[in-house]
C-alpha cells in the first residue's frame, strides 16, 4: 500500500518541478513569501483564491474528500 502524501508536500512537490522559485510563485500570485513558506512546511493556510491561483499556476487539479474520522 502506497502512503498518501499531505497536501503541503504534495504543493511543495509541484513548486519544485514546476522549475519556478518559491519567490517567483509568490510574485505570480501576489502573496507573501512567508504565507507560502508556511504553508508548504504544512504549519499554515492559504485562502480559497490563493489555492485556485496556485493550482492553475502549477498546472493542478484539486479535489477534496470526505474527513477521515479520528477515533
Amino acid at each position: 500500500m502506497s502512503k498518501r502524501l499531505k497536501f503541503s508536500d504534495e504543493i511543495r512537490r509541484a513548486v519544485a518541478e514546476s522549475g519556478l522559485s518559491q519567490y517567483a510563485v509568490c510574485r505570480a500570485l501576489g502573496l507573501n513569501p512567508a504565507q507560502l513558506s508556511r504553508f508548504m512546511a504544512g504549519k499554515g493556510w492559504i485562502g480559497q483564491d490563493y489555492l485556485d491561483a496556485l493550482a492553475e499556476l502549477l498546472g493542478l487539479h484539486v479535489t477534496t474528500s470526505k474527513p477521515r474520522k479520528v477515533k
